[in-house]
């Protein structure tokens, strides 16, 4: 008996408590809130799926309503109760904020903000907030994507290019329209809105010039463009300040930490990326290039030097091996018979040797037909042969040979050439690759990249550059105006075949998603190839290059006697091996001849 009142006291307790706990959620305005906000979530679903749900909200005080929601979302659920997150924000996924008040988010993890900086975010608002306060508010952090909801089931949306900051949406609208979506992309149309860039000045990248139309300062070349064409895109404004120097090369580090410091949206200059950057401040690759060298053209070989490279072993010994065949076969074909087979008929045949050289010689009487056949081969060798290193002579001395090329780093060093080096390529490519450069004998340093730069666009052939395949088209295209070409890319040493190079941004920048969206529509549509290889063109029409002949042109001098040099010594000497012959032959004939009569 005592046990069953116990239990009967204990199962009251219980039933009490469970009418204290599920009282709020049986209050017929706070059902009434939740289908709302649940109409809310798929809406909001249906216009852009989200699969991660964040929860901005304070732990203690008064329930928050999207906590409430948790069993019906079934969805992965990150609780921030503390308004900010320990740890680097690190998912992939497509994630919706949900903010139980207008100051639930705090968040102090600066790379959790940068990469939760584009996310919806959906507030309950106070009964004091009003909406455009809160608007306000999210627009200073630069976050756009935000929705809010009140207690009594209103939808407000915030709009940042209009006079009213902030829409009121009908909960039960389909968002059939981009104007009752819930979020839009608020950077589609900017309405003037100013961005601030400006242009390193590095042609061909970025030039200025004054509008003929308009008078004002205005930016071109490959990199400008795309600048250029997002902000007409995007209906935006980009004002130059008007203290410009025209032609001023302005520093890449100077752009770089102004944009660091927020004071520039988008620099109109480009950022190698090799690996070490923080990317937080580079936008989506612009294009891809290798980095390499621009050497001088070889100079070309003397004339001395042109009877040695036409002669080549291989062919050489094919025709010393013709010369002994046919000479055996004139000796054979003679009198079919080999008595007159010896080593000087066979190496001083004179027949054999003029035939081959392409002179006449007299045929015995009456020769047979082998005879005939052997001197038509003989002929058609010896005209081929004399056509052949004609044709190499006239052609040579007519544009003669280039000579060795430089293939290594090794070669560079043992050249008479110098190695021009910017220091901070320098630096930068020692810390890739783990190579001194610095200790080189023949490497001229530069600290100042404009320096680098003016010596390199004179054509200095007393140098060799770094270039970039992008900058190199222009420099080929400009020696095509020269009388002979000055310095060619070589693609066998390089420091990067492949380096990539992206438009340095500011950290927050809201719109960059539609700006790297851009730089891809512009490979898309073909224009970032267009406006490279237009690169030298407008470099020429805004005076940024001339098209002075730089190459060196060497004139084509008169042969001297010591240009046929090799062939006098030749000459001297075969005369002297046909001596020394014919001292032999007399002599061994003299001593046959004594010989028998002694015998005798």
């Amino acid at each position: 008996m005592r046990l069953y009142i116990i239990f009967i006291l204990v199962s009251g307790l219980c039933h009490n408590l469970q009418c204290i706990q599920l009282g709020n959620p049986t209050d017929p305005i706070d059902l009434q809130l939740q289908e709302k906000l649940l109409k809310i979530l798929e809406r909001i679903r249906l216009e852009r799926n989200y699969d991660t749900i964040v929860i901005y909200g304070q732990s203690g005080g008064e329930d928050c309503l999207f906590h409430e929601l948790l069993p019906k979302l079934q969805l992965p659920t990150v609780l921030l109760t503390k308004g900010s997150s320990l740890s680097d924000w690190s998912f992939s996924s497509d994630s919706l904020l949900l903010c139980c008040d207008s100051k639930a988010e705090q968040e102090q993890n600066t790379r959790s903000l940068l990469r939760l900086q584009q996310a919806r975010r959906l507030v309950y608002l106070e009964s004091e907030m009003q909406p455009q306060w809160l608007c306000e508010d999210y627009f200073e952090r630069e976050q756009h994507n935000v929705a809010m909801m009140n207690a009594q089931g209103d939808l407000f949306s915030c709009r940042l290019f209009q006079e009213i900051n902030h829409v009121q949406l009908d909960i039960n609208s389909d968002s059939k329209y981009n104007s009752d979506s819930i979020y839009v992309q608020q950077f589609r149309n900017m309405k003037g809105a100013v961005i601030r860039s400006e242009p390193d000045q590095l042609a061909p990248r970025s030039m200025l010039y004054h509008d003929p139309v308009t008078g004002n300062i205005k930016m071109g070349g490959y990199v400008a463009n795309l600048v250029n064409t997002f902000v007409e895109r995007v209906n935006a404004t980009l004002p130059l300040r008007d203290d410009l120097k025209f032609g001023e090369n302005y520093g890449l580090f100077d752009l770089i930490k102004r944009t660091h410091h927020n004071q520039l949206d988008i620099a109109t200059s480009l950022l190698g990326i090799f690996g070490d950057e923080n990317l937080d401040y580079v936008s989506y690759p612009y294009y891809s290039t290798s980095y390499c060298f621009m050497l001088p053209v070889p100079a070309k070989l003397p004339y001395n030097q042109i009877y040695t490279i036409i002669v080549d072993p291989p062919v050489l010994g094919i025709i010393m091996v013709l010369f002994v065949i046919l000479s055996l076969l004139l000796i054979y074909s003679q009198e079919l018979s080999w008595r007159q087979l010896s080593l000087a008929n066979v190496v001083l045949n004179d027949r054999s040797l003029r035939g081959l050289l392409g002179q006449s010689f007299i045929l015995s009487d009456n020769p047979s037909r082998h005879m005939k056949a052997i001197c038509l081969i003989l002929f058609f060798a010896g005209l081929m042969i004399t056509t052949m290193y004609q044709a190499y002579l006239q052609t040579l001395y007519t544009s003669p040979p280039l000579e060795e090329m430089l293939h290594s780093f090794e070669d560079f060093q043992n050249s008479r050439y110098k190695i021009a080096l910017w220091r901070y390529e320098m630096e930068k490519v020692e810390s890739i690759s783990n190579v001194s450069l610095s200790t080189a004998r023949n490497i001229a340093i530069f600290d100042l990249y404009t320096d680098f730069i003016k010596i390199r666009d004179t054509f200095n052939a007393s140098f060799i550059y770094t270039v970039s395949k992008q900058r190199w088209r222009t420099y080929a295209e400009q020696q095509k105006s020269f009388k002979e070409q000055a310095f060619y890319y070589s693609d066998d040493v390089c420091f990067s075949r492949f380096v990539l190079f992206g438009f340095p941004l500011r950290r927050h920048l809201p719109y960059r998603q539609q700006f790297e969206q851009h730089i891809l529509h512009m490979h898309a549509f073909g224009l970032t190839q267009f406006w490279i290889s237009r690169s030298f063109y407008d470099m020429v029409h805004f005076n940024t290059t001339t098209l002075k002949d730089y190459s060196n042109t060497r004139m084509h001098g008169a042969v001297f006697l010591r240009d046929l040099v090799y062939i006098f010594e030749f000459y001297a000497a075969f005369h002297l091996l046909a001596c020394f012959c014919f001292a032999i032959e007399c002599f061994w004939a003299r001593f046959r001849r004594t010989v028998a009569i002694k015998n005798v």
